[in-house]
């Protein structure tokens, strides 16, 4: 098939090299090259450097209110257009350009977790399952029929980057599929009930309260793992904590009950992995060799 793909970040990466295995990528779409890194030279984007390595034509419009952006799409005279966090809003003219429509590939179990963050709030929200849909896109967020959706149970201590890399190779697969039977798949209404939203996150979510009972601060661990990393202050240095478990013990919140675990507001957790300011990250054995846990944490 004549393919368009549309994408910018990691996890989208590995979805562009499934397609031009099969496929004919006839353009790739993502976000224009950004200011990065301590020189604040314009870094084109993990999809955008994968395209070019596989010699595949880019383009990287802003939006698409220029009538020649839409209009060089639709010379593409594509048969579908896969997107995958691309990052940019698109009209029903764009929609409508190739014969099938735009697949979207949804990191979540629609209608639960529409919108920009669903594998972070999924975790963070404790939810014991998670997955990919195929959607059919249409004008609204993430509210399109649903094609193909594949399960996976969310591990007890799995970190969204974790997910993220499992999610991105389901998509992966999954959208090879969709696209076999592209012509004959049912196109599902998403249910009306179970709808939540993914919102953005916001760093400010990221400091610890040790008065939270303690299985609500491992999801708040485990989902903001890597980025942008859950954290809390100790002898004034500002430490990521990038793995919790539960663990046996209370206290008062904040409360160092030995090692690397801790008192909550019920409960207890164990810090499994954690980044000191300026380290790599290190499981919690190694970064406690030197550093120096006070009775309390605030």
């Amino acid at each position: 098939m004549r393919v368009i793909f549309m994408g910018t970040p990691d996890f989208s990466v590995p979805v562009l090299e499934a397609l031009a295995t099969q496929h004919e990528v006839v353009a790739v779409y993502s976000q224009p090259p950004r200011p990065a890194g301590r020189g604040k030279k314009e870094r084109p984007s993990p999809v955008h450097a994968k395209a070019l390595e596989l010699s595949l034509p880019v383009r990287t419009p802003l939006n698409f209110k220029a009538d020649a952006d839409r209009a060089d799409l639709a010379a593409l005279q594509a048969d579908v257009a896969v997107v995958v966090a691309y990052g940019l809003i698109l009209p029903q003219a764009v929609l409508d350009a190739p014969k099938h429509g735009c697949l979207n590939i949804h990191a979540s179990l629609l209608p639960r977790w529409r919108g920009a963050a669903p594998i972070h709030r999924a975790i963070m929200a404790g939810d014991a399952k998670t997955g990919i849909c195929i959607m059919q896109m249409e004008a609204g967020l993430d509210t399109g029929p649903v094609l193909l959706r594949q399960t996976t149970p969310i591990e007890a201590t799995e970190t969204t980057g974790e997910l993220h890399d499992r999610l991105s190779e389901m998509g992966a697969a999954l959208i090879l599929k969709a696209l076999d039977g592209v012509e004959t798949l049912p196109r599902t209404p998403q249910p009306e009930e179970g709808v939540t939203y993914a919102h953005k996150i916001d760093k400010a979510e990221a400091r610890i309260d040790w008065s939270r009972p303690a299985s609500e601060l491992i999801h708040q661990i485990n989902g903001l793992s890597p980025f942008p990393g859950a954290w809390c202050e100790i002898a004034g240095e500002r430490v990521k904590l990038l793995r919790a478990a539960p663990a046996e013990g209370s206290g008062a919140p904040g409360e160092v009950l030995g090692g690397f675990t801790l008192a909550c507001g019920t409960g207890a957790l164990a810090i499994l992995d954690a980044q000191r300011e300026g380290k790599r990250p290190m499981p919690a054995a190694e970064i406690l060799k030197g550093l120096n846990l006070p009775e309390t944490l605030s």
